[in-house]
């Protein structure tokens, strides 16, 4: 064998080997999470049963994460969900948003206790609606009686520009006339995602930015969270590596999965449009709940949360949601087309992050979500005396 072959073969088998320990190390890896965390394991599998083709969980307590899956991130192949592959977030776009939105308000650019009509004159009227009564604390709290619409790709959308983009002026006037109020200003918690699409417009008009520019870079880059990003308007590609999302149904069973439908960005804009890993995200709400996005006064601000059931709140682009082993945990919930995600953290380190890859209409694993995320924060948790 001549020097030259001799090195090229001695490479590759380095390369190989590499291979080899990177998979083993990984295999380690997992089957110490899954012995170590077998509890939360056993819930991800039974809401994975009721969900999409595949469900991950990544967890930790400040000092340590540790992630497990169930199912596949890819139909037909054994490919276990993996906590830096790529997402679409869905609502969890919310809080990104919301903390926009109160940086504004540091800056004196706008009054949470003002009504929008100051800062978006005639957007929130007709149908029933006077902009004059809603603040804009309403708008982030979902109390300004707006009416639901949850956009759904080929159906129940705005017109559209000919480059099949939508602007986020259209969106609300389409959604603000496809549902009239639902109750007056203050009086009651409605989740609708028209508040934050005008909320969007509100950023853009403030700051003289796209909304997915402004997002960029008053949080993301600031945060350096490298695999989250908020599309352009005609961005549709979800970068790689990415866990594939599909619309299916479940009987028993019995399930059918097929690719979730592709639909541009700008659709859901500033109130579902991102994408992120379960990496990023549990990182993002860790740097919320440690002041290291927004004011205290601001924090607070957001962290007062409306009771919405027993256990559960909305603070100002927050959820709130309290486990069984004490404390109260905050975050956001998403779903969109292919996906439906959670993340929540609590003050004393610990947090959780939930993907599957199936947003479901009906038959929705709510209960065996609500205990996945239970087991995932109170199975490491201090004794309480």
């Amino acid at each position: 064998m001549n020097t030259r072959n001799g090195k090229k073969l001695a490479s590759v088998i380095g390369a190989v080997c590499a291979t080899v320990l990177t998979l083993s190390s990984s295999a380690a890896q997992a089957a110490t999470a899954e012995s170590d965390h077998s509890d939360t394991l056993a819930a991800l599998k039974a809401f994975q049963a009721a969900a999409g083709p595949g469900a991950a969980v990544h967890a930790g307590n400040g000092s340590e994460s540790w992630t497990l899956s169930a199912g596949t991130g890819t139909v037909n192949a054994n490919r276990p969900v993996k906590a830096d592959e790529h997402i679409r977030i869905g609502s969890q776009t919310k809080t990104f948003t919301a903390v926009v939105v109160l940086q504004l308000a540091e800056e004196g650019r706008v009054s949470l206790d003002a009504p929008i009509d100051d800062y978006l004159p005639g957007v929130v009227t007709g149908n029933g609606y006077d902009g004059t009564r809603i603040t804009v604390r309403h708008l982030l709290q979902h109390t300004g009686g707006i009416g639901a619409y949850t956009p759904s790709p080929g159906l129940k959308t705005p017109p559209s520009n000919p480059d099949g983009t939508f602007s986020l002026s259209a969106v609300v006037r389409y959604a603000l006339d496809a549902s009239p109020p639902v109750s007056a200003p203050g009086e009651g918690f409605t989740y609708s995602n028209t508040d934050y699409y005008i909320l969007g417009m509100l950023i853009e008009k403030l700051t003289g930015q796209p909304v997915h520019k402004a997002v960029t870079e008053r949080v993301i880059e600031p945060l350096d969270l490298p695999h989250t990003l908020f599309p352009a308007p005609g961005d549709r590609a979800l970068p790689t590596p990415a866990v594939n999302g599909y619309h299916g149904v479940r009987v028993g069973s019995f399930h059918v999965w097929v690719p979730a439908v592709s639909h541009d960005p700008s659709l859901f804009s500033s109130t579902g449009a991102m994408v992120s890993t379960l990496e990023d995200l549990s990182a993002f709400y860790q740097a919320l709940a440690t002041g290291k996005v927004l004011s205290a006064k601001s924090l607070a601000e957001m962290r007062t949360a409306r009771q919405v059931n027993t256990g559960t709140g909305y603070g100002l682009g927050l959820q709130t949601y309290e486990p069984s082993c004490g404390g109260t945990a905050r975050g956001h919930s998403g779903g969109v087309p292919g996906y439906e995600t959670f993340t929540l953290t609590m003050d004393d380190g610990r947090y959780v992050s939930i993907v599957t890859n199936l947003l479901m209409q009906v038959g929705r694993p709510d209960a065996q979500l609500r205990q996945l995320m239970d087991t995932a924060l109170c199975e490491d948790a201090p004794q309480r005396d």
